[in-house]
Formats: C-alpha cells, sequence, structure tokens
C-alpha cells in the first residue's frame, strides 16, 4: 500500500512528473498516481498535461519562467507624471485608453488616478440654458440699468408701466418691482411616473416582497408657460 506524503515541493512533483513521463506513463496515469502519493492538491490534471507538454519538447527547468508584464515597481513617480498629463490633456479618457497608450496595467493605472492622483469621474451639471458671452453680458447691462432705476427718485406720475421705450431706457413709476412681470416655461409629461426611490417603503423579514412594473414617461408632453409679478401668479 502506497504511504502518502505530506510535505513536498512543487519542483519536486515536477521532477516525478518527468520522470514518469520519461518512462512513457501516460499523463492521466501520472495524475493519478501524483494524487494518491502528494494529494489532490499537488497538481492539477490539466497542469500535468502542460508540464508533459513542455517535457516533451525537451524542457529540462523544473522552475517557473521568468513572467512577462510590467514590475510591480510601475507605479512611479514617471508613471504618475505622465497619467497626470494625459488626463489634464483629456478629462474623458479611460482607463483602459491610458492603459493602452502608456503600455502599463489597468490595475497600475487605477491605483494611480484614485490613490495617488486622487481623481474621481464625475457626470456634467445639466443647467437650464448654455448662455454665451453676449447674453452674459446683456443679463448684467439690464440687471445695472434695473438697478440704478430702483436708486432714482421715480416722482413722474404719468409713468404707469415699466417697458423699453424707443430709445431703449426703461420707463417704471414709483413702485417699480410692483410692476415687474416675469415668466418661464418648461415641458411637462403627461404622466411622469413614480420612481423606484420614492416608492420604497419599510417592511420586516417576514414581510413578502413588493413589485413595481416599469413604466416609462409618457411621449406626449405639453408646454407650461407661467407668468407673475411681485403679488403672485398672473396666467
Amino acid at each position: 500500500m502506497a504511504t502518502p506524503i505530506k510535505e513536498w515541493s512543487k519542483l519536486e512533483v515536477r521532477a516525478v512528473v518527468r520522470f514518469l513521463f520519461s518512462k512513457g506513463t501516460k499523463p492521466s496515469e501520472i495524475h493519478k498516481q501524483i494524487a494518491e502519493i502528494y494529494g489532490e492538491g499537488s497538481m492539477s490534471r490539466s497542469r500535468v498535461y502542460q508540464w508533459c507538454t513542455w517535457f516533451g519538447e525537451d524542457r529540462t527547468s523544473l522552475g517557473d519562467e521568468p513572467k512577462s508584464g510590467h514590475p510591480k515597481t510601475s507605479t512611479n513617480k514617471e508613471n504618475t507624471t505622465r497619467v497626470d498629463k494625459l488626463i489634464r490633456c483629456d478629462r474623458r479618457m479611460k482607463i483602459r485608453e491610458i492603459a493602452l497608450k502608456l503600455e502599463i496595467p489597468k490595475s497600475t493605472v487605477h491605483e494611480i488616478v484614485h490613490d495617488t492622483l486622487g481623481y474621481r469621474k464625475v457626470s456634467a451639471r445639466w443647467v437650464p440654458k448654455m448662455l454665451t458671452e453676449d447674453h452674459k453680458l446683456q443679463r448684467v447691462e439690464i440687471s445695472q440699468r434695473l438697478l440704478q432705476r430702483c436708486q432714482q427718485d421715480n416722482g413722474d406720475e404719468d409713468t404707469t408701466h415699466i417697458g423699453v421705450g424707443p430709445g431703449g431706457d426703461f420707463q417704471a413709476n414709483n413702485n417699480l418691482f410692483d410692476n415687474l412681470i416675469t415668466g418661464d416655461e418648461t415641458w411637462v409629461h403627461l404622466n411622469t411616473p413614480q420612481t423606484k426611490r420614492d416608492s420604497m417603503t419599510w417592511k420586516h423579514p417576514s414581510s413578502p416582497v413588493t413589485k413595481k412594473f416599469k413604466v416609462q414617461r409618457s411621449a406626449a408632453k405639453v408646454m407650461a408657460t407661467v407668468f407673475w409679478d411681485a403679488k403672485g401668479v398672473i396666467l
């Protein structure tokens, strides 16, 4: 009866594989004998076949071949500077693209970007309108002119409204803000379903699982336009 070996090394097991393979033993039989003596975890069946293939190709070394790829020291100051430079040139560049461009592992790039450089990816914030420089300048000028009108002594009783006159000047009465009317508009869907977060409820571990059908917002929508002044909604 065979006596199992409890303490062994990888080189020892590989030497046995080479010995048996040189005797003409089939890989399946080699794996069976190794598992019987050294245990099931000593070498898998696929690994036995791999080593038999290598020995059949006149391999003599029992040690591991030098691994290809980049050393663990790829997270260095030089690569950190290169990654930072690429991100500053293109803020939308992905981790995979940086790794391919610099020829360093993705894991290293991820570590440099998040841990070393402290970057985090965020989405752009939505704004109602994208104002040009002319639009911004026009708003500043109008606001300044309105402010000047508020600071002036409006004693003209004949002026009962606010508007833009023929010369482009604002006309106002004593109660300037009472005559200011502003408005806004937005698209409103005819059906806006409740979100999943809004429908969350408290439950006990024994409570039945709640279900919710996924409903899309309706394609049909209307334009809601509102006008108001200092006293409230007008229209």
